[in-house]
């Protein structure tokens, strides 16, 4: 969608500093960063935060050193390592037994060389590692859940990650709820989650990979105990959404927002109502509604028909 945002943000916004507080891949900042002196990107998940300081933070790294190293994890072979963490627990299942110990082995001499990475070179190589997984993984999109057959044997080839070149950047892993209050920006862009599927929970290996720091898993999904719960997913979003926009110290507010409270499926359901929405909004400042059919990304049975996607930018009246 952010071919449709941005120009859109281009066209009725003004000034110099874009802050994007729910920022999830860091797709929307990206592209900010090409009209924009200066961008503040947030997420509380540290995959996310590990990626942001991979593409967005200026920092000394190392282009042929760090192919040299990822040119010799690809020729690793699996029959020569012994199982680790990552391949006991997720081997057979998210992805097929010797790519989980590649995977596994990787992470763990990634640790290893800590010492001897720039800190740009460490997160640049961590997420490297990330983004070939995630596409070797088993699954639909997500971690909820592993498809239940043995996961196809493929070749493991990890590629570096290219870094985005970006004039000045603040990068926070924060709850935006507490990280507006000290923000100050000329947009803040707000995508945050709307139903009762919580972002950590469908997320949850990529954070384990990134932090490695081996947790007990639990369930047919081996997922580690809770954190991040969000409140944006429980009854209280309405109120904690208010509290947002209502704490914004910036001249233009931008949400992205989509119609599925219409869903059969409760857990898909909207926890803010659109009218809710623009009725906060409005209390902010002058507020336009442009929308777009969009065909939604569903893993289930759910039926979307007519799916819309939503985005309100407001002038403050500051």
């Amino acid at each position: 969608m952010v071919e449709w945002i941005m120009p859109l943000i281009n066209k009725e916004c003004q000034g110099g500093v874009f802050a994007d507080i729910f920022s999830g891949t860091g797709v929307v900042a990206a592209a900010a960063s090409r009209s924009f002196k200066s961008i503040i990107v947030n997420d509380f998940l540290y995959s996310n935060y590990a990626s942001y300081k991979a593409f967005f933070e200026n920092g000394i790294w190392g282009k042929r050193k760090l192919t040299k190293i990822i040119k010799k994890y690809n020729l690793i072979s699996p029959d020569k390592l012994n199982q680790n963490y990552f391949s006991e627990n997720f081997g057979g299942k998210y992805f097929s037994k010797e790519t989980a110990k590649i995977i596994g082995f990787i992470r763990e001499d990634i640790e290893k060389r800590k010492n001897l990475l720039t800190e740009k070179e460490y997160y640049i190589i961590l997420i490297s590692l990330l983004y070939a997984a995630d596409k070797m993984a088993n699954t639909v999109g997500h971690y909820d859940a592993y498809i239940r057959k043995e996961p196809v044997e493929k070749k493991f080839v990890m590629k570096l990650v290219e870094p985005i070149s970006v004039k000045k950047v603040s990068i926070f892993r924060e709850d935006a709820n507490v990280l507006a209050r000290s923000l100050k920006a000329d947009v803040v862009y707000i995508d945050p989650p709307y139903n009762s599927r919580q972002y950590s929970r469908f997320y949850h290996l990529l954070e384990t990979l990134t932090k490695w720091d081996n947790p007990k898993l639990y369930g047919v999904a081996l997922k580690p105990p809770p954190e991040n719960m969000s409140d944006y997913c429980r009854v209280s979003a309405t109120e904690r959404f208010s509290d947002l926009i209502n704490a914004l110290d910036c001249r233009h507010i931008v949400v992205s927002y989509n119609n599925t409270y219409n869903s059969k499926s409760n857990s898909s359901q909207n926890k803010i109502r659109l009218e809710k929405i623009r009725t906060i909004l409005n209390s902010r400042g002058h507020t336009k509604v442009f929308k777009k059919a969009y065909r939604f990304f569903n893993s289930g049975k759910t039926n979307f028909n007519n799916h819309q996607e939503y985005l309100f930018i407001t002038k403050t009246f500051k």
